[in-house]
């Protein structure tokens, strides 16, 4: 019995990582690398709608995040991953029915929903499933996700050089991606209704004041709060750091295309082979410890970026700076799951990931002020040391996890 538990756990978990991996390949080819050549083919006005136009998807990451993993805890995981994989798998053939700019604001505004539920809820379904293995089982997750991440707009800018940049024949792949992830998630459907009986019936009035009473929770625990301060902290600089060094590395550097998409690259490359790693760290030692270091090992790269001029070092930089990503990012889900009670996890989770969009969204804006400063990027990149390593202060003088999450495994 046991055994057969095991195995139907472990089935649920790699349909959610390659249910994951095609959602998120669907979802990041639809931007990357196209986005910005679809928006201007459209004369989608420059400045402000053309900037809106590529954060337009990360706004309902704010906005039902929370609400929708919260209320996975009372309906059941699997209902919303299922209605995540039914926007993932039908908005991207919305993109072959736009003939005017604006359009595309409200296709990439509904196509953000497909992500903003699902990261929350499958984290919240893989605690669950694995309480003693919470680190390595939501790095793996994670891990999965970031493979499609990678391999879209290699993907893409294929389909686009071989099309002779046909965006109906690209929104095409990113489709069946989508719906590739929408098939994944049948089985789910299955077993929901295996367990239908098992989730009491409720009326609206008591699930919102069930939903209620878990981010009243939330709000009140001081740990959770500071772990998904930190998490937005990480995020604000991920996203600034996407974001300028593809700017920094060949217009004042000087690098060809080829070594700055190495490097950049390495950005993503390196937390899809060490968070597993990290996550299975954290399990045994605790969450405490993972979480400070990665935040000091992530933010001193940093500080070095602007005096630095040659590509080996450059990519030695990266990588390190994505040891400490990884190594945060792999232990502070883990850690918010065991600071909540079991019945609020997905509110946990939603919370988590409703901050860390604010982080990443807010990141590459404040960024951007700096660098119109005489500062530039002297002046950017240490901005960033600054706040990893002022959340890491806040997060040691806070004392949270200083009990060794091990006793639980």
């Amino acid at each position: 019995m046991g055994l057969n538990l095991k195995n139907i756990r472990d089935n649920i978990f790699w349909t959610i990582c390659i249910m994951g991996l095609f959602a998120i390949l669907s979802s990041t080819m639809s931007k990357n690398p196209v986005l910005n050549q679809f928006a201007s083919s459209l004369e989608t006005p420059a400045g402000f709608w053309m900037g809106f136009v590529g954060s337009a998807s990360t706004i309902p990451g704010i906005l039902i995040s929370l609400p929708a993993a919260s209320l996975s805890d009372i309906l059941g995981r699997k209902k919303f991953l299922l209605i995540s994989a039914i926007v993932f798998a039908s908005a991207p053939f919305l993109y072959l029915l736009i003939t005017v700019w604006w359009q595309l604001i409200l296709v990439r505004f509904y196509h953000g929903f497909a992500t903003a539920i699902f990261v929350p809820v499958a984290e919240a379904s893989i605690a669950e499933l694995f309480p003693t293995k919470l680190g390595e089982r939501i790095s793996l997750f994670s891990s999965a996700t970031y493979v499609g991440r990678v391999i879209a707009p290699l993907l893409g800018g294929y389909i686009l050089l071989v099309s002779n940049t046909d965006f109906h024949m690209l929104y095409l792949a990113v489709g069946v991606a989508g719906v590739t992830a929408f098939i994944m998630a049948l089985p789910l459907l299955a077993e929901r209704r295996k367990q239908t009986n098992n989730i009491p019936r409720r009326k609206v009035k008591e699930t919102l004041k069930l939903m209620f009473r878990g981010w009243a929770n939330v709000a009140r625990n001081r740990g959770v709060l500071i772990v998904s301060f930190v998490q937005a902290c990480q995020y604000y600089t991920y996203g600034a750091v996407e974001y300028f060094m593809g700017g920094y590395l060949p217009e004042v550097v000087h690098l060809d295309f080829l070594s700055t998409g190495i490097i950049t690259g390495s950005l993503i490359a390196i937390p899809i082979f060490l968070k597993p790693y990290m996550g299975r760290i954290s399990d045994k030692i605790g969450r405490r410890t993972p979480i400070a270091v990665g935040l000091v090992v992530s933010g001193l790269p940093l500080l070095a970026i602007p005096f630095v001029a040659n590509f080996p070092t450059l990519l030695l930089l990266s990588v390190v700076y994505g040891l400490g990503f990884a190594s945060v990012t792999a232990s502070t889900p883990a850690l918010v799951s065991e600071l909540v009670p079991k019945e609020f996890v997905g509110g946990g989770m939603g919370f988590l990931d409703m901050i860390m969009d604010v982080g990443q969204t807010i990141g590459p804006i404040i960024s951007g002020l700096i660098l119109a400063t005489n500062l530039q990027y002297a002046g950017l990149f240490p901005s960033l040391t600054f706040v990893l390593l002022f959340s890491c202060v806040i997060f040691v003088l806070s004392g949270v996890a200083k009990t060794d999450s091990s006793k639980n495994a």
